[in-house]
């Protein structure tokens, strides 16, 4: 019985690693995504897949750089700064993530032939930072006496006996952190004065991934690849685009240690054990159409299909390649619907405003602490400036909050030490998030 607790134990532990995805941005988009791709679209709220006009849109349609006669380099940093909370019985607890993170936002293009552009983009779509004080979840915190059976120790006859020992009530999520980077060559042909396509790589680095509980720490890092292709129609005042990236695996080793708060699980969990599990991180597909009201002023509406279900097996193996659980999140496809106005005002500066509507992909009989989610709303303003010789300045702020507080009963009752937590009541509250978006990028084009 103590063995089958510490083994239930290390698959519980070990299987939050799945949710190590979102650079301390818990409420930006759904899931662990981070839509902001460019200072631009932070200001449009992301609705920039149709634009053949700026710069910034190339990070979310490649197939815009062929609209454009010259090279650029784009240099931009995203800073977030996230709050959540949860209300359980016990009163209020916040998640102590750090009060700013920063992601990289970069995309440089070159002109290799009259209708031929090659690109590259470097952001992070993905990610997850949670931070938990210890006693957060009531039903977790503390440790009780629990009757188990064992067999005797030598020098006696190896026969079941029931013993007295204390364990933990549950391993109870304290931090969680990850960054992943999208290093994305493209390739973009300019077919007629009307249409330009692209093609491109999705390279993942999974870096500074981090996962404890109050009885394990586990750490780790990988890689994974998937490709990109989109489209971009743009005649008189109407535009058309789409892009589409595919589904990827991020290959994830990772190192775990127990803890030895407990003497009780002392010998039973390993000292040390290596970790792995193949990450799926979901294909995404954005549509939009975009329309010159006036030659200064532009409208964009686009509709984004995530495609969560692909997150919804998890498998992880220990020491030797074993299986060690194989566990399901149950997630489903979800849309955003995106509304991004841009205005010309001067002829050196673009006003830009946006509003985004994302729905979640976690229902309540998998909800996670580890990445506490909801539908939620995104309001974004911004600022191009043109400094002359090519120079351009562009600055946007983004506002995102959950759609009502998300008040998680818990679909079933909480087993004890060894039960998946998700979903259950030792997960129950009341959670509620907000975020705050800066972004700044500084533009050349050759």
């Amino acid at each position: 019985m103590l063995n089958n607790i510490a083994i239930k134990t290390l698959a519980s532990t070990v299987i939050g690693l799945a949710g190590f995805c979102s650079v301390n941005a818990t409420a930006l988009a759904s899931g662990f995504a981070i839509a902001e791709l460019s200072t631009a679209g932070v200001g449009t709220a992301n609705a920039l897949v149709a634009n053949p006009d700026d710069v910034g849109a190339f990070a979310y349609n490649p197939a815009a750089m062929g609209f454009h006669d010259a090279s650029s380099l784009a240099l931009g940093t995203l800073f977030i700064g996230p709050s959540f909370s949860v209300k359980t019985s016990t009163g209020n607890q916040e998640s102590h993530g750090a009060d700013w993170v920063a992601a990289p936002m970069v995309s440089g293009a070159l002109v290799i032939h009259d209708r031929w552009r090659a690109g590259v983009a470097v952001n992070a779509p993905f990610g997850l930072e949670t931070r938990w004080g210890v006693n957060s979840f009531p039903a977790l915190a503390g440790s009780s006496d629990v009757e188990v059976q064992t067999t005797a120790p030598p020098p006696y006859p190896p026969v079941p006996i029931t013993v007295t020992v204390e364990l933990p009530n549950g391993a109870e999520p304290t931090a969680s952190k990850a960054e992943i980077l999208d290093l994305t060559p493209t390739l973009a042909f300019r077919v007629t004065d009307d249409l330009s396509v692209s093609a491109g790589m999705d390279y993942y680095y999974a870096k500074k991934a981090r996962l404890d509980s109050t009885l394990t720490t586990l750490s780790g890092d990988g890689q994974g690849y998937g490709y990109n292709l989109s489209a971009l129609y743009a005649a008189d005042r109407w535009s058309v685009g789409v892009a589409y990236h595919s589904a990827a695996t991020v290959e994830i080793e990772g190192s775990y240690r127990p803890s030895t708060d407990y003497p009780a699980l002392r010998g039973v969990l390993p000292v040390a054990q290596n970790a792995s599990l193949d990450l799926n991180l979901p294909w995404r597909l954005q549509v939009g159409a975009r329309f010159k009201i006036t030659p200064d002023l532009a409208v964009e509406f686009d509709w984004t299909r995530t495609g969560w279900s692909e997150f919804e097996d998890i498998t992880v193996k220990g020491v030797g390649g074993q299986v060690i659980l194989t566990d399901k999140n149950n997630w489903r496809d979800v849309n955003a619907y995106r509304l991004g106005f841009t205005w010309q005002v001067l002829e050196q500066t673009q006003l830009r405003l946006g509003y985004s509507y994302d729905e979640t992909p976690q229902e309540d009989d998998y909800f996670s602490p580890r990445i506490p989610d909801n539908d939620r709303h995104l309001l974004g303003i911004g600022v191009g400036q043109d400094l002359g010789r090519g120079w351009q300045v562009d600055f946007g702020y983004m506002y995102a909050w959950f759609d009502g507080k998300r008040d998680v009963t818990g679909s079933r009752p909480y087993g004890g030490l060894g039960d998946d937590i998700n979903g259950t009541t030792a997960v129950a509250g009341e959670y509620d998030a907000n975020a705050h978006l800066i972004g700044l990028e500084l533009t050349k084009v050759f």
